[in-house]
Parts: C-alpha cells; structure tokens; sequence
C-alpha cells in the first residue's frame, strides 16, 4: 500500500505489477495503481514516452500515483518497443491492454464504459492512434484469450502531453535541425528512433493521426486534451512542407474538430515543461487539470 498526500488530500491506493500479455518468453508488465474503496473508479491506460524506443511502465510515477490518490485506476504499460519490434507492433500491445483492462474490469475496480487512454510524447501519439482506430485489424491483431466475452479497444477520453503526433513532420524537422548551423543534441537521438521504429517515411505517414484526418478516414474522435509546453521545439513546430498557418499543435486540434471531435490544447510555463523530459514534480495544477478532465468525461 501506498499513500499519496496531495493538496492536503491523503488518500491510500495499492500498486501491483501483472502480467497482461506474453510474447514468447518475454511478458508485457502493467503496473496497476489502483485506489482503495469499492469503486468502480474511472481507468486510465497510460503510454510512456521514449521516442517509441526507450523508457517503460515506471517512467511517470508521479503521474500514475496523483492518479490513484484521487480515485482513478492508473494501469502503466510496458510495451514492445521499436528497438524490438517496428511499427505497429506497441499499438497492437495498447489495443490489447485495453480490451484486457475491459475484460478484467472487475478486478481492476472499474467497468468497461470507464476507461480512457493517456500518454506522454510518444506515448500520446500511440494513446491517439489507438483512441482514433480502435478497431482497424491491424492494431486488434492480439485475440483475448479463447472463450473470452469480445471486448474492444474504444476508450471514453484521451489526455496526451506533448505527443509526436505527426511522425513524418518531426522526422523531417529533426533532420532539417540537425542540418542547420549549431545544431542542438536532440535529433541525433531522435532520428535514429524514428528509424528503428518505423522504418520508412511511408509508415510514418500511415501511422500518423494528423495525416489521417487529413486525408478524411472515417476515424472515431472521444473526447480529448492536449498539454504542451511553451518553447519546446521538439513536439511544437510548424510543418514548413504543410499549407497550415500555425504549428502542428494547432494543425490536429482542428483536424480533430472538424471530423466531430471535441479537443482542448493547453499550454503550460516552460519550467514545467523542459524539453521531452519535464520535470513533473513542477507540474503545477496540471494534474489537477487532468483528474478534471477526466471527471467530465468518463462519468461513473
């Protein structure tokens, strides 16, 4: 058991690591903050960031326990990563979890009309990508366990933090930073993970939900939230080769509204924010914001 005090609130939740799914002898873990109480609670199935190569389930902690301290399940995923599996082997693995976290719902102290998806960088890009096509055969390639009731993968919200949520666009622009005077470290790392995970700029164009609403596939859109730092050139930039007058930020989140979505974009202080790795511990009201959020939205 552990207990979180947050804003005066003291609020005990037990965390555990499972098993959801297995790929060969290697299995998958979701670290499950799950408060304490009858429930049923909202849940929230988390995607770490890492430029879809790197990091794991404890990578938010502090995320996933304000989470638990006020009354949502947080289920933090390891995945397969792009250094072991390209595109679209993690997405398949999120669809997986949240038809596994619909099936188990009961243990998890939720329902299945109460879960929701979130990520940070890339994981809100694959949070996105799996909200927008839940069903597409590709991502639901992963059965439940034979004789399991059919679950599928939609989810009630989606709050993404920062998301590379045009791959081809970052990966261009991180090439065309590298090439420039003085360039910065960032995307030296940052190419090299956009290649072992896609492999090629065709995948990163199909896996991409900026481009998919632009290119009108019928795509479904639950409600979402998108926190963006102030400054940070990594996730927040124009796309020089799109007609779009403002920064990919702004691009999906009319993309979004105009296929029947409802978004918000949020800007938070850049010493919240640094870089692709912020400091949450000075997240601010951000949190706060977020279990709002999410109490607007999946209501029990």
């Amino acid at each position: 058991m552990d207990t979180a005090v947050l804003e005066g609130k003291t609020t005990a939740y037990d965390v555990e690591d499972v098993e959801y799914l297995r790929h060969g002898d290697k299995p998958l873990l979701a670290r499950i903050f799950k408060p304490q109480g009858a429930g049923p609670f909202p849940a929230m199935v988390e995607c770490h960031g890492g430029a879809w190569c790197m990091s794991d389930r404890t990578t938010e902690k502090l995320r996933h326990e304000y989470m638990a301290s006020h009354g949502i399940v947080s289920i933090a995923l390891d995945f397969r990563s792009g250094n072991e599996a390209p595109y679209p082997a993690s997405v398949q693995d999120i669809n997986y979890a949240v038809r596994w976290t619909k099936l188990h719902a009961q243990e998890l102290k939720t329902r299945p009309d109460l879960v929701g998806l979130s990520g940070q960088s890339s994981g809100g890009h694959l949070a996105m990508l799996v909200a927008m096509r839940p069903h597409d055969p590709r991502y639901t390639a992963i059965p439940l366990p034979a004789g399991s009731p059919a679950q599928d993968a939609s989810v009630r919200c989606v709050i993404m933090s920062w998301p590379v949520i045009n791959p081809l666009s970052r990966y261009r622009h991180a090439k065309r930073t590298l090439a420039g005077a003085n360039p910065p470290e960032w995307p030296k790392s940052i190419i090299a993970r956009h290649d072992s995970y896609w492999v090629n700029e065709a995948s990163m164009a199909e896996g991409n939900p900026v481009l998919a609403l632009e290119r009108g596939e019928a795509v479904l859109t639950p409600p979402a939230i998108w926190y963006q730092g102030r400054g940070d050139t990594v996730h927040d930039y124009k796309d020089v080769e799109s007609d779009f007058d403002g920064n990919e930020p702004q691009r999906f989140c009319a993309g979004y509204r105009k296929a029947g979505g409802s978004i918000a974009l949020e800007y938070i202080e850049m010493e919240r924010h640094a870089g692709s790795s912020p400091d949450l511990s000075k997240s601010g009201d951000m949190f706060a914001n977020m279990v709002a959020f999410i109490e607007r939205h999946v209501r029990v």
